[in-house]
């Protein structure tokens, strides 16, 4: 059976949840009841993150959240509550926003695959840490939407993930609307990958997990690096940087096992870094 602690044995209910299970580790957003995205638990999901990154073991992440609601985003509540401050808040509200761009960016930079398990509302940076991650699973039941612009607020750092998800005008119309849309319009609009009746969510996800982790560790780490590089690049860049990221590929030890494997007709023995 899984193994499910907090990463402080002392916050046996703390605000993130961690359960690895062989090679999978499932963090769970435990912040109840929003799973506002406070400086507690968005610090705790960097350390996890990071963490992780430095595994030999861990070979996918799974986010996932405790409740009805994935994650409301930031919490305005002590956000709010930093407008006394001596600079009306200033101090506060950029160690929050760039903490949350913090842990965006290790999401991204990690060597392992991340995946979004959603299930229930995923709003503001709670939106904004779905489209962060590698994949995203929902339930047909879930519901996304960037509502910044309804309370004065646009959704800037959201729309830096969003609109790498997304197709362009629909990360637009999201931005501008703050509307809530549904999971089959999620998967329209590009942020999500799959749509699945809540009692099938973990099964489906196990099943992803348990089909990456099975890759070569070295090729995904590779791959993912190279996937997120060349989008920010021009065509003709992307294609000259891609081939020499593919070269070095095809030199590591794992490619030569791999192919050996599959002209052997036997399965391959991937090394661990």
């Amino acid at each position: 059976m899984a193994d499910v602690v907090s990463f402080r044995k002392e916050e046996s209910n703390g605000p993130l949840l961690r359960e690895l299970d062989g090679p999978v580790l499932r963090l769970t957003l435990n912040n109840p009841p929003a799973n506002v995205l406070s400086i507690a638990l968005m610090e705790a999901l960097l350390a996890a993150l990071e963490e992780a990154a430095v595994s030999k073991e861990i070979k996918v992440v799974v986010i996932a959240a405790t409740g009805k609601l994935f994650s409301a985003g930031h919490d305005l509540k002590e956000m709010t509550a930093h407008r006394a401050d001596a600079d009306g808040g200033r101090a506060f509200f950029e160690r929050t926003i760039r903490l949350a761009a913090e842990v965006m960016l290790t999401i991204t930079r990690l060597p392992q695959a991340v995946i979004a398990e959603v299930d229930g509302l995923a709003t503001a940076a709670g939106c904004q840490l779905v489209a962060s991650c590698d994949l995203a699973i929902c339930t047909d039941t879930s519901t996304f939407c960037t509502p910044g612009v309804n309370i004065g607020l646009f959704c800037s750092t959201p729309m830096v993930a969003l609109t790498r998800a997304a197709h362009r005008k629909q990360a637009m119309e999201m931005l501008l609307t703050g509307e809530t849309i549904d999971a089959g319009t999620a998967k329209e609009f590009g942020l999500v990958n799959r749509i699945v009746p809540r009692q099938y969510l973990r099964q489906v996800i196990d099943k992803y997990a348990s089909i990456i982790a099975s890759k070569s560790p070295q090729a995904l780490k590779i791959g993912k690096e190279a996937f997120y590089r060349q989008t920010e690049m021009p065509l003709a860049d992307a294609y000259d940087f891609a081939v020499g990221v593919m070269v070095e590929n095809m030199l590591a030890r794992d490619a030569e096992e791999g192919i050996g494997a599959f002209l052997g007709k036997r399965m391959p023995e991937w090394k661990e870094e």
